[in-house]
């Protein structure tokens, strides 16, 4: 062919408008909104954003809206997105009413109207490399032509669209292979085929894309891939797509009467007339098999332009249209036809006597008698020289580079075989990383190991994966991954875009084949059904599997590897960020190594991280998850509903899970509640194939509880003809979201019904959906009797489930028979409002806030090891349980305070009015007013209660902390609140009672005092009548009232002593009254023999049948009964340390206490009711001398005589001042103050201080100990182990409660010193002195200045001041006794005294004290209600006494973080004497025994049976084998003096645990509480 002819002409055709066309080019694309993006700056991404238009579809109304509801619709696979270029006006309704008058003047729909092909050839110029290449696949599944060479009008350039078509992989079966049932699949652009091309002489009267239709279509299968004249748009004026080539191709189903051609074929179509595209034209004639030329006359230039083609008699065909007119035409084709001697063969002549569908037919045959010659084929691959010879641009080419670097990777393999290439150039991902799972699973299961050496199993498993480690550590980075790190690693997006994308070419390219013969044969062994040849070939398939993620899987490992190393020059810690970016770009990442069944935790949490500082934090996740059996339509129908490209390769080489983040738009944030949506594919359950594998059922089990537990939203993907094999898939998922509901984790759930078509199928399939609950409800019930949960019997106790709501009918994918079928419109259609229904369901449905990355990290880290243990009650094994559990105890502990202030304030107030009261009352009057105050303070408490109650709810109303998590948890806390408000009513009423008892105590000594000083004050009177005449020195005086003195006070009677052991005695009967004892205890008189000797467990104490075991079975009572006895004592001892006097609520609080210690450990110890006699008698031995004691200090504190004698110096004083007639009003206000006052002053500040120290350690830096038990547990532990004391371990273990109290004492004592106390003390007296001053100031202010009443004024003063203070109303009558001075007077003096005080309590407060002094003398201990705060329920571990770690107290089940070796807890072997080293967490898991008692019969029972004994105790396995360092350490640390203390023998620790550094055991116990 003449090519310089064709250019030429082709230069005359366009100069004249070539300056006119950038202008049209722009013109349009302002028009449709599109010129910010011109050129190629619309990415992929962009796209792929969820917002409102993606989710909601509404009509287009402008120009402008068309091309993005073009891509969305496109997205969808929606054939009908080409509908979309006309939006309707006035001007079509009013159209067809148009008289010819009218046509002139009709409005111009132009504006409103843009060729469908405009608005393709528009997109593909502004979009970017990759949105081309989505586009192009996206069409082709549509059935749409695609565009071959892409013209721009705005540099007259062509351009080869090599890249663009690059992905798209179709598959056919030639008719040679149809008997075989073989096919062949390949890449389109590389698939050599014939090729004919349409093109058309100046304007045609018939549409070749029309007719190109109908021979691609056959029957029924009715194809429209070119626009053509007759459609909707097609008619319009074209703008840019003028010289525009599209391509499709034909491709064989493999049944001679479906297909239109037995083989593959490609047909190409050029837009506009040839002689403006020549060299459009020149290029499909030098790369077609045959072109066919559409003309209906042939003028001079188009007559030239054929007579220079070369070989034109045999490789063009004329298609003539012969109009009733066109004689002169007919002339013009006659002369070209014999000029070029083409055959009459090569021409069809189409007239009116023809129709369209036989025309069709002819140029079928044509087509079809024209391949049986056709001997070379050409690829749209090999074309790109053709093109680039003829000055065409090809896409592709800006790609070389990378182009390049993927083949060098690829040249690596070489002839060697795809496995061998993968064990050189991927060593990480063989048979160590699946080793290391196996061992992961082994060490999480290790029920089948035995009884035996259960730890040293551990330690075994922990010592191969620590070696499995080293030989990773070991394997070199082979050059291939260095290459693919290298050219990962680059920051320009753009070149890794390329690179990631050719990598994937190539291997898919180099791997087919191979895969291909694979799938055969796997097929060949599933019909013989032989289980090992099938697993065989299945892992054949895997090992000859090769593409990107093998690659990023190999990376992630060899992150993991570095994480795994002490080197600090770790090369790979740049590599999570790349992923983090790749992320973003829309790449997935592997979730779950299907392959190896393991999640790569660092390598996935390090990329999660990153991606969450990449977004500034902003990184709330709605989890998305689809599940489904194998070839279900799972990848396609998440690829329909968001427009991604999740694999649906129809093999199963691709194993696991994979995720991918779509970012949300700003304007639907809100509705959705999250940032981004995160899509979980997976492969496909149930395989019918792989069912006969072994381990099939479990990981497919593994797999859908993982997916489910991430996932909020789970779509269970149903396929009609699968619907067999989906019943165990349902069983699956009904298990998973059972677990789920158990932890909190509450999943949406939607059905989805593939292959289900017809108007009415909602209505027929109603029956089915029915059927689906019923099988669903069974289900549950088998799950809930598996999981122990029998309150569970239908589905819909699990989740929200709505039969109509929850369920989607998705007619079939295909619109025929494939390859050739497009997508059926009703499938993208019923997908798009599934996905509509449903983001519009997750913000109303959703009953928790979205979690971030950090906390999905957390949950899934959580969850797989719950997975792997099989334990799916989670509890405190995961950590946002635990942190959201922690938090709520946090903040219970702070609303529980609060109430006790309150109602200690409340409290305070009534002992204050009781002490106050008029004791004249007498009896009847203070019972009478502390049964009100106990009435007042009940409502209170109640009022108090149900402002703590509201709390809660709203607390679990919040849509934050993850309250979800902890809803099983909402129970306990409630009662919690109900037992503290009882336990808090029973103290009122003590304390009121001890009030009540204490003011009755004092009422007799007070009445004595007051009786004598009503006779001193007398005889005062007296003597100072007798000595008024006389002059008498001070010495006489004083030895005259002396003499008074003695008289007065010869005969005061002394308080009588109780019986203090009688009525210690007489509680304990009552305590033992409904155990049947009497007899026993009718001989004990008293119980002051009690208690003298130390206690010891006698052979009478045990019921044990078993003679040889009672000597063990002594000495662990032995041990029982001291923890008993000294925490008895030490309570005995911290209430004898008040000034108070004895009274029976003490025994009383005493013997429950005992009680409580006694239930606790009555499954650990066979005692008998003999044995608690004798501890009870012991114990009430000790403490009848302790109150003995008490008594008779409160007895002498309060004894008649000595009080006397305190007031002798006071009356002394007042007799000399009346005798010298001396202004005494100082010195009676200095006397009101120290005698008054001060006591006052000193009792508030013991009532009050206790509060404020509490108050000053929960804001302090020592506040996180104690907000919750879990941070108190930290707390404690960890100093334990810095502080090294041996000792104190063993305190610790063995009398918990008591190292606790002492450890708490210890650390107020310790804060108090910092001058903390002192400051306290400063600031509580700033406002006592200043409440007192200002009752003063208002109480002088009621009486006159001269006014001499100043009883009645200090009187006044005290009432104002009840409500805080006890000032005995006799001891204000003797400070104020013959008091003679003017109520002005007395305030200023008084003023003046109490300023002076003030001043003295300050340098006393400053001076050293004895603080643990201080803290006993207080009302309220600190020490006591910071134990009260953290040590709840006081329960210990049956197995190993760890205490339990439950908030509050009325918890249904007990917990701990870390479990510890039994040895610790004093267990041994039988009958070897050897402490146990197994930790209870471990053996749960086992069959080994335990040994309790019922009664006298001693029971061994499974650990793994430990449920059915101590059912209110939750034992899950350690989340890690790291998790129990801490005491792994400790016990090899103290194995001798351990052994020593318990009279046995060394625990046989395994070897690995000595290698516990103490750091590594901080470090355990730093993770296990979740302590950052």
């Amino acid at each position: 062919m003449d090519t310089g002819l064709l250019q030429d002409r082709h230069t005359v055709a366009t100069m004249g408008t070539e300056e006119q066309k950038p202008t049209v080019l722009l013109d349009v694309l302002s028009n449709l909104g599109l010129e910010k993006y011109y050129p190629n700056k619309l990415s992929l991404q962009s796209l792929l954003e969820v917002n409102k238009s993606s989710i909601c579809e509404k009509a287009v109304i402008s120009v402008d809206e068309m091309p993005f509801h073009f891509l969305r619709k496109l997205f969808q696979i929606n054939a009908g997105c080409r509908n979309c270029t006309r939006i309707i006006s006035n001007c079509d309704e009013t159209d067809d009413n148009l008289d010819l008058l009218d046509l002139y003047t009709a409005c111009n729909p132009s504006e409103n109207t843009v060729h469908p092909l405009d608005l393709i050839v528009g997109l593909f110029l502004c979009a970017d490399s990759f949105l081309q290449q989505e586009m192009a696949i996206k069409m082709s599944l549509c059935q749409f032509s695609l565009p071959l060479l892409l013209p721009n009008t705005d540099n007259n350039q062509c351009t080869l669209m090599l890249w663009a078509l690059r992905e798209i992989v179709k598959e056919w079966c030639p008719h040679d292979l149809s008997q075989s049932r073989g096919f062949v699949e390949d890449n389109i652009v590389q698939a050599r085929m014939p090729l004919f091309s349409f093109v058309r002489l100046n304007s045609c009267s018939i549409s070749k894309s029309q007719f190109l239709n109908q021979v691609l279509s056959r029957d029924q299968q009715n194809h429209t891939m070119f626009t053509h004249r007759d459609m909707e748009g097609g008619s319009l004026t074209r703008k840019l797509s003028n010289g525009l080539v599209e391509v499709c191709w034909f491709l064989p189903c493999g049944r001679k009467n479906l297909d239109v051609f037995p083989e593959p074929v490609a047909f190409a179509n050029l837009r506009g007339d040839i002689s403006e595209s020549l060299t459009q034209f020149t290029f499909l004639y030098e790369v077609s098999n045959a072109v066919f030329v559409f003309l209906d006359k042939v003028e001079e230039k188009e007559h030239l332009i054929l007579m220079a083609l070369q070989d034109a008699k045999s490789k063009l065909y004329f298609v003539v249209h012969r109009g009733d007119s066109a004689t002169e035409n007919m002339t013009s084709v006659k002369k070209t036809l014999q000029d070029l001697d083409v055959p009459m063969s090569s021409v069809k002549i189409k007239d009116s006597r023809v129709n369209t569908a036989e025309f069709s037919k002819k140029l079928c045959e044509t087509i079809k008698t024209s391949l049986c010659s056709i001997k070379n084929t050409m690829s749209i691959a090999d074309m790109q020289k053709k093109a680039v010879d003829l000055g065409l641009t090809v896409d592709e080419n800006k790609t070389l580079e990378q182009k390049k670097t993927a083949e060098e990777i690829m040249m690596g393999i070489g002839v060697r075989s795809i496995p061998h290439y993968k064990k050189q150039q991927l060593p990480l991902q063989g048979e160590n990383w699946k080793r290391l799972s196996q061992l992961e699973r082994k060490e999480c299961r290790i029920s089948d190991v035995g009884t035996d050496a259960v730890e040293h199993h551990k330690a075994q498993l922990q010592e191969e994966k620590k070696h499995i480690w080293e030989e990773q550590k070991q394997q070199k980075v082979s050059q291939g991954m260095l290459a693919f790190i290298e050219t990962l690693s680059t920051s320009n997006r753009e070149t890794r875009q390329f690179f990631l994308k050719w990598m994937k070419f190539r291997f898919n390219d180099h791997s087919r084949d191979k895969l291909s013969n694979l799938r055969n044969k796997f097929k060949e062994q599933c019909k013989a059904k032989d289980a090992k040849l099938i697993a065989e070939v299945d892992q054949a398939l895997l090992d000859s599997s090769l593409g990107v993620e093998h690659y990023m899987r190999e990376v992630g490992l060899h992150y993991e590897v570095s994480a795994h190393s002490d080197d600090t020059t770790n090369k790979m810690s740049h590599l999570p960020e790349v992923a983090a970016e790749m992320l973003l770009d829309g790449y997935p990442l592997e979730l779950l190594d299907g392959v190896a069944s393991n999640v790569p935790e660092k390598w996935v949490t390090a990329v999660l991280m990153e991606l969450h500082k990449k977004v500034g934090g902003q990184s709330r996740l709605l989890v998305l998850a689809v599940l489904g059996v194998q070839s279900s339509g799972k990848s396609t129908l998440l690829n329909t509903m968001f427009g991604v490209q999740f694999s649906v390769s129809s093999g199963r080489c691709t194993r696991g899970a994979y995720m991918l983040f779509l970012k949300v738009g700003e304007d639907t944030q809100q509705e959705l509640g999250c940032d981004f949506i995160l899509l979980i594919d997976t492969e496909g359950l149930k395989s019918p194939e792989l069912a006969q594998l072994e381990d099939s059922y479990e990981h497919d089990n593994q797999l859908a509880t993982f997916v489910i537990g991430l996932s909020d939203v789970t779509i269970i993907n149903i396929a009609m003809e699968n619907a067999n094999e989906m019943k165990d898939v349902l069983q699956i998922a009904v298990h998973a979201f059972l677990r789920m509901k158990e932890i909190g984790k509450k999943t949406i759930c939607h059905f989805v019904h593939q292959n289900v078509a017809g108007v009415s199928a909602h209505s027929r399939t109603l029956t089915e959906r029915q059927h689906l609950l019923d099988q669903l409800n069974d289900m549950t019930k088998i799950a809930a009797d598996m999981e122990r949960q029998s309150s569970i019997q239908e589905f819909t106790d699990v989740l929200h489930y709505d039969v109509e709501n929850n369920n989607w009918n998705i007619p079939g994918l295909w619109h025929g028979t494939p390859p050739m079928a497009p997508v059926n419109t009703g499938y993208s259609e019923a997908v798009s409002q599934f996905k509509k229904n449903l983001l519009d369901s997750v913000g109303k449905q959703r009953q928790s806030p979205a979690s971030k990355i950090p906390d999905f990290v957390e949950w899934m880290r959580s969850l797989w090891k719950s997975v792997k243990y099989e334990n799916f009650i989670f509890s405190f094994r995961n950590t946002l349980v635990a942190h959201a559990y922690d938090n709520l105890c946090k903040e219970f502990n702070q609303w529980e305070w609060e109430m006790q202030k309150e109602i200690l304030s409340r409290q305070t107030a009534a002992e204050l009015e009781v002490a106050n009261a008029n004791n004249d009352g007498g009896l009847e009057a203070w019972t009478t007013l502390v049964r009100l105050k106990k009435e007042q303070l009940a409502e209170a408490i109640e009022a108090q209660k149900n402002k703590m109650k509201d709390k809660l709810s709203d607390y679990y109303r919040k849509r934050d902390r993850h309250v979800n998590l902890i809803e099983k948890y909402k129970a306990d806390f409630f009662n919690c609140i109900t037992g503290l408000s009882n336990e808090i009513q029973h103290s009122v009423n003590a304390k009121l009672e001890g009030t009540l008892e204490q003011k009755i105590a004092l009422r007799k000594a007070l009445d004595i005092i007051q009786e004598y000083c009503g006779r001193i004050e007398e005889r005062v009177l007296k003597l100072l009548s007798d000595c008024k005449d006389t002059k008498l020195s001070d010495d006489q005086l004083r030895e005259e009232f002396d003499k008074m003195w003695t008289a007065a006070t010869a005969n005061v009677p002394a308080l009588k002593e109780k019986d203090i052991h009688a009525s210690v005695l007489t509680q304990l009967k009552r305590n033992l009254s409904n155990r049947n004892v009497n007899e026993d205890l009718q001989h004990i008189k008293d119980l002051k023999s009690f208690g003298m000797d130390t206690f010891k467990t006698r052979i009478d104490h045990v019921d044990s049948v078993i003679k040889k075991m009672k000597n063990m079975l002594k000495r662990d009572i032995q041990m029982f009964a001291d923890n008993v006895i000294r925490t008895a004592t030490k309570f005995v001892v911290d209430k004898t340390k008040s000034d108070g006097d004895y009274h029976d609520s003490l025994s009383r609080d005493l013997l429950q206490r005992i009680d409580e210690s006694i239930n606790k450990g009555y499954r650990s110890h066979s005692a008998n009711i003999r044995f608690e006699i004798d501890l009870k008698l012991h114990i009430c031995g000790i403490a009848a001398r302790k109150f003995l004691k008490m008594h008779q200090k409160f007895l002498c504190k309060n004894d008649p005589r000595a009080q006397l004698e305190q007031y002798k110096h006071q009356y002394l004083s007042d007799f000399l001042d009346l005798y010298k007639e001396t202004d005494h009003c100082q010195r009676k206000a200095n006397d009101y103050v120290q005698f008054c006052i001060k006591p006052a002053i000193e009792d508030y500040m013991n009532r009050a201080l206790g509060v404020d120290i509490v108050d000053d350690i929960l804001t302090s830096c020592h506040s996180v100990e104690y907000s919750s038990r879990t941070s108190f547990h930290y707390s404690i532990q960890k100093e334990l182990l810095l502080k090294d004391d041996f000792e104190a371990f063993v305190k610790y273990i063995s009398q918990y409660e008591m190292y606790v109290k002492d450890w708490i004492f210890e650390q107020i004592v310790q804060k108090m010193q910092d001058n903390i106390l002192c400051e306290l003390k400063r600031k509580k007296l700033e406002v006592v002195v200043a409440k007192i001053l200002k009752a003063m100031k208002e109480a002088s202010s009621v009486l006159s200045d001269d006014n001499e009443n100043v009883p009645k004024l200090v009187f006044e003063m005290q009432n104002d001041l009840m409500e805080d203070f006890v000032i005995p109303e006799d001891a204000t009558n003797r400070a104020l006794f013959q008091i003679k001075t003017t109520c002005q007077s007395f305030a200023q003096s008084f003023t003046a005294s109490l300023n002076t005080l003030k001043e003295t309590l300050h340098v006393e407060f400053s001076k050293m004290e004895d603080i643990p002094e201080t803290l006993n003398r207080l009302t309220v201990k600190p020490q006591d209600e910071l134990f009260k705060r953290i040590f709840g329920c006081g329960h210990l571990c049956p197995f190993c006494k760890i205490p339990c770690e439950a908030g509050g107290k009325d918890h249904k089940k007990h917990h701990a973080a870390v479990h510890r070796p039994q040895g610790l807890g004093a267990y041994r072997y039988l009958p070897s004497e050897v402490l146990v080293e197994t930790l209870c967490t471990t053996d749960v898991q086992t069959d080994r025994l335990f040994r309790i008692f019922e009664g006298t019969t001693e029971l061994w029972i499974p650990y793994k049976d430990y449920t059915k004994y101590y059912p209110d105790w939750h034992i899950p396995p350690d989340a890690t084998i790291e998790a129990s360092d801490y005491w792994k350490f400790v016990l090899v640390r103290y194995n001798q003096r351990f052994a020593q203390t318990y009279e046995c023998k060394p625990a046989d620790v395994p070897n690995a645990w000595t290698t516990i550094t103490k750091e590594q055991a901080l470090e355990g116990l730093k993770n296990t509480f979740n302590m950052s």
